[in-house]
């Protein structure tokens, strides 16, 4: 072959830079990973492998990684299993890429509280289609699927990005959704965000006592 000709980047190489991205990053959460929290973690099997890192370096790891990051690498951290990983996952997955089945896929295999809380955060907010997954899930009898559906509804009406069809649709689903605290939660959110929303909560309060 001459070897002027140019060098084509084969699936092969590809892979080989996905996995060399992700040693680095790997390298990063050992090098910052809190001993304590990690050995009380892995008692409770609530991750695979948790490194105890505090959430302000874990961004701050996203961003040395941003340039990177793609959807392969999202979904191959989301995959680790590990706790840091699928928060860097939620952290660096390009919002054009998560498409409804992505985010489906995803929620239902979220196990805690917490990486519900950072997948509302972190992921959803930033995708177009985030009012669409949120009431699919509030309506879901999974308490997990639910919560992320509630987490993901605090950010939305936080950026008064709920229509008044969309508000009133998800008064009817928290009224019956009472035993999940984020349910409760949100309607503490819509009832801060104005006098005529608090007398909405009250009513459905009142109804229930």
């Amino acid at each position: 072959m001459d070897n002027n000709t140019p060098i084509i980047n084969t699936p092969a190489a590809t892979d080989d830079t996905l996995q060399s991205v992700l040693v680095d990053i790997k390298k990063e959460l050992r090098a910052n990973m809190n001993g304590i929290a990690s050995a009380h973690s892995r008692q409770t099997a609530d991750y695979r492998i948790n490194w105890g890192i505090e959430l302000p370096r874990l961004a701050g790891i996203a961003d040395e990684f941003r340039p990177q990051a793609d959807r392969k690498l999202a979904q191959a951290l989301w995959k680790e299993g590990a706790r840091e990983c699928r928060i860097l996952a939620c952290m660096l997955m390009p919002a054009d890429a998560m498409d409804e089945d992505m985010c489906d896929i995803w929620a239902e295999d979220i196990r805690t509280d917490e990486l519900a809380t950072m997948f509302a955060l972190y992921l959803m907010p930033r995708l177009p289609h985030a009012s669409t997954m949120a009431f699919r899930w509030i309506a879901d009898e999974h308490t997990i699927r639910q919560t992320c559906g509630y987490l993901t509804l605090c950010h939305l009406m936080r950026r008064h990005e709920m229509s008044d069809s969309a508000q009133e649709e998800f008064l009817d689903q928290a009224a019956s959704a009472l035993n999940n605290r984020y349910a409760i939660k949100a309607l503490q959110i819509y009832a801060s965000l104005g006098e005529d929303n608090a007398r909405k909560v009250k009513k459905i309060l009142d109804c229930l006592g």
